[in-house]
């Protein structure tokens, strides 16, 4: 026994040293605060201040962010968590997606694919959110591409009334797209592109996982991750999608973020950002082709985080801005000063104490049974563009996140809510990857930079794993997975976690808005 025990932590081991070494030779530093921080080399060193809460509040028993592995067995994460923030209302259904969408009064809940055909409204789920705390369904879309798992696709252009989404599938996905008119009736949305690429017909030439409008809501970009191909959609006619350009752009493609006037792109790439000036796509005479190339205006790669999710732009008065979220390595959201698009300059970072290196042997013990995502940022939100005073983040297994953000450089935690676990509740949950497929349990710590550091620095995660190890296989669902990004409307949070589908949240008056 005592000779597999060494096996397994030596090869445990050395995947996550592997990792990190790759990383450090592959991502060159250009950071500015705090002093002395480097990211060729450094983890962000501290945590934003946790929410003081109020009396009555449900709150973490653990550090900041954890859902601590004696909670999970004891069955305590059942009851979730809430610091500032009440659930008012829910639509659970068959579960969510990765990433749902909302607009005026509705909410868009992603599809799951192959496993949403085994519950009775395969598609996404259009909820009328008209009463709060009532959340109804009102609609199912089942085209192709709604039925064909929509992944990280869904999103809506509020300028246009326009809601679009792509059939991925598991992973990547190509060919089928589906765009509808929610301007007039968002409970109903009306399909406009009854051609190619909406019906079993030709599908139109696009790879995808995720995707997102330009700010004009004149074209759809989709991303298909590796080898790092993006296709610009025309939607001038929204009934006639038509691929205007397409290309590789590096090693991979993520997630999408834009400028307001729609010019230069930043395309998450894996191991940071690349920016793009996309100008003659975006001036472009309607419905024709560009057939240039794409001149890249710089690349800011970073070895604190991986898997580089999405962009949010934003300006501090009056300067250009961009939020960058990690889905792995515990990055958490980085802040960069976007003044010269060529030299992105880090500026500030959003972390929970789960996230720091010293914590990484509770966050790799706490989270073996519940699937490859652990206690990591994945979809924002800000609650406006020009100096924003908050941001809501779907942080996976921490739950739900919101943060005091007036100040670029004194980031702090505002609220958050944890979701109750649905622990036992897998065939009931026929859209929610994490309850049919996420739960196929792999350690979340491969490939992890901090946990990887630790292992170098002697205080091994690896160790928790080991000591038990009943929790390599199997998937409790002890925590929820919020994916999605929480969204503002008011005071209020409309977001989906996989488990829990669709929730209204109603943060404290005392805690948001802020003035």
């Amino acid at each position: 026994m005592g000779t597999a025990r060494s096996m397994i932590r030596a090869a445990l081991t050395l995947a996550v040293v592997t990792a990190a070494a790759t990383a450090l030779t592959m991502s060159p530093a250009m950071a500015t605060a705090p002093p002395g921080y480097n990211d060729l080399t450094d983890v962000w060193p501290t945590a934003a201040p946790q929410a003081s809460c109020r009396d009555g509040d449900r709150v973490e028993t653990g550090i900041q962010g954890e859902v601590p592995l004696e909670d999970r067995k004891s069955g305590r994460s059942t009851k979730g968590y809430n610091c500032n923030i009440d659930l008012v209302g829910r639509y659970q259904g068959q579960g969510a997606g990765i990433v749902s969408a909302t607009y005026k009064n509705c909410s868009y809940t992603g599809s799951t694919f192959p496993t949403n055909f085994l519950g009775p409204n395969p598609g996404v789920q259009v909820l009328d959110v008209s009463d709060p705390r009532a959340p109804r369904l009102s609609a199912v879309l089942t085209e192709p591409a709604m039925v064909g798992g929509t992944w990280e696709s869904l999103k809506v252009n509020q300028k246009r009334g326009l809601l679009v989404g792509t059939g991925v599938g598991l992973l990547e996905g190509a060919g089928y797209i589906s765009v509808y008119d929610i301007s007039q009736d968002c409970a109903h949305p009306r399909l406009l592109n009854h051609g190619a690429g909406s019906q079993l017909t030709m599908p139109i030439p696009i790879t995808t996982h995720e995707g997102d409008f330009s700010p004009d809501g004149n074209t759809y970009w989709v991303t298909g991750i590796a080898p790092g191909y993006v296709s610009a959609v025309d939607l001038t006619d929204p009934r006639n999608p038509m691929i205007v350009w397409s290309g590789i752009t590096g090693i991979e493609a993520h997630g999408v973020g834009f400028s307001p006037d729609g010019n230069t792109l930043y395309l998450s790439n894996l191991l940071g950002l690349t920016v793009i000036d996309v100008t003659a796509v975006q001036n472009r005479k309607p419905r024709t082709i560009v057939a240039q190339l794409m001149p890249h205006v710089g690349e800011k790669l970073w070895a604190d985080g991986q898997i580089t999710q999405h962009t949010i732009y934003a300006t501090y008065a009056g300067k250009p801005h961009v939020f960058s979220v990690d889905e792995g390595g515990s990055g958490g959201v980085k802040l960069f000063d976007a003044v010269d698009s060529s030299n992105l300059r880090q500026r500030n970072a959003l972390k929970l104490a789960i996230n720091l290196p010293e914590n990484a042997n509770r966050w790799a013990r706490s989270t073996t049974a519940n699937g490859v995502f652990g206690y990591d940022a994945h979809y924002c939100a800000i609650d406006r563009p020009d100096d924003p005073t908050a941001m809501a983040c779907g942080w996976i297994q921490s739950g739900i996140r919101v943060f005091d953000i007036r100040d670029p450089d004194d980031f702090k935690e505002i609220a958050y809510y944890n979701p109750p676990a649905q622990t036992g509740k897998h065939l009931q949950l026929t859209n929610s990857i994490h309850a049919l497929l996420g739960s196929i349990a792999a350690p979340p710590i491969i490939g992890t930079l901090a946990v990887a550091r630790a292992v170098l620095q002697g205080d091994s995660p690896i160790d928790g794993i080991i000591n038990d190890q009943s929790r390599l296989i199997g998937g409790d669902l002890s925590a929820d997975w919020c994916l999605s990004p929480p969204e503002f409307h008011g005071d209020q949070l409309w977001v989906t976690c996989m488990d829990n589908g669709f929730m209204t949240l109603q943060l404290d008056p005392a805690a948001y808005p802020l003035t």
